[in-house]
């Protein structure tokens, strides 16, 4: 577990929604290692300026309602309680926080857009944001997160998803090259409730997100899915956590992504905790990644922490890998030119992962936008 030999149980237990209970980071940390804390322009350590400007659109489905509320509303903050330093400034310091609400047994007629837009420019300073996703009981919801523009930008999404319901989202960071973004999104899953989340990295200077995800009763069920594509300069981190917590719950996460240009670098931590109580848990966690020319780096650090002998199934698989020059091979030799070969490669190795994004025009835009990065 690299600088820290302590249980992930241990890692994960500290939750406040006080800034000060969490110590500002070094970068010796665990949880802040892989993390270059230069280029977080202040999120980490408070000397950040609250200047900056990020707006949220919302376009709803008609089932759904939309509200702009403040950090008094009582549901702000009930699913999840911030587990680092940037989360609880984040919570700390958003002004209005947007909540979109998809009532008992209501089903959306169309994907709830939420446009996330930088502003004001990363030097422009810093913002904080908040957003809850309220899905009531059987009822079923398709939402997608679409970052975009130039900021320095801290939030926290909530996906509440009650008894018997079904929320699935796509989050598609899609950021200028100079942004700055620092989110968790966390997810509280219900008795036989279903949760499908589809991450898309793309822009940004540095880009860290936290998935996690808990359960409040027996039944419930949580993919997580991602897809990340760094170039030169860029810092991608995806650090996930999946707290089984009780008995007969379901966790599968797979994560891929591919770099290219010096200095690329991407980081996927996965740490799945199947507790004590925790029985009949099923839960499996993958990461690979192409990494397509020199001076690029991966770092992918599945975690797996065990605590009770009674489990449906339990695993993990990482590995970190260049184009299999086979493969190459076998393309040109049947008259296919090595541009051409290298990208058919980069997309069979994208492609399953592709065909989960049930958002048609977001799976086009992603399409184009891995086609983009290989004509680099």
């Amino acid at each position: 577990m690299g600088l820290d030999t302590k249980p992930l149980s241990t890692l994960h237990e500290i939750s406040s929604y006080n800034v000060a209970d969490f110590p500002v980071p070094t970068g010796r940390e665990e949880e802040w290692r892989f993390t270059p804390l230069s280029r977080l322009r202040g999120l980490h350590d408070g000397t950040a300026e609250v200047t900056g400007n990020v707006v949220v659109e919302v376009d709803a489905a008609p089932e759904a309602t939309v509200e702009t509320v403040g950090r008094e509303d009582a549901r702000i903050g009930r699913a999840y309680v911030p587990a680092d330093r940037v989360s609880a400034q984040a919570y700390s310091s958003f002004e209005k926080a947007t909540v979109i609400t998809v009532p008992r047994e209501a089903v959306t007629s169309k994907p709830i857009e939420i446009g996330v837009r930088g502003t004001g420019g990363a030097r422009a300073g810093v913002a904080y944001g908040h957003i809850l996703i309220d899905i009531g009981p059987m009822a079923e919801a398709v939402v997608v997160l679409d970052h975009r523009g130039s900021a320095v930008y801290a939030d926290n999404v909530e996906f509440d998803v009650a008894e018997g319901a079904t929320l699935k989202v796509v989050s598609l960071q899609d950021w200028d090259d100079d942004a700055v973004h620092v989110s968790h999104h966390h997810a509280r899953v219900g008795k036989d409730a279903t949760f499908r989340s589809f991450v898309v990295t793309l822009g940004g200077d540095l880009v860290r997100l936290s998935p996690s995800v808990s359960y409040t009763a027996p039944g419930g069920d949580a993919d997580l899915t991602g897809l990340y594509f760094a170039d030169a300069g860029q810092h991608l981190e995806h650090r996930l956590l999946v707290d089984h917590t009780v008995p007969k719950c379901r966790s599968n996460v797979t994560y891929k992504g591919a770099l290219q240009g010096d200095g690329a670098h991407a980081v996927w931590i996965g740490d799945v905790i199947i507790r004590a109580e925790a029985e009949g848990t099923d839960s499996y966690e993958l990461n690979r990644n192409l990494i397509l020319t020199d001076g690029a780096r991966a770092d992918s650090v599945p975690n797996l922490e065990i605590l009770t002998g009674e489990v449906a199934g339990a695993g993990h698989a990482s590995a970190s890998g260049r184009i299999d020059d086979e493969h190459i091979f076998y393309l040109q030799a049947r008259g296919i030119p090595l541009d051409e070969a290298r990208r058919l490669v980069v997309h069979g190795f994208f492609a399953k992962l592709l065909e989960k994004i049930e958002v048609p025009e977001i799976r086009e835009r992603v399409l184009s936008a891995i086609e983009a990065e290989l004509a680099r």
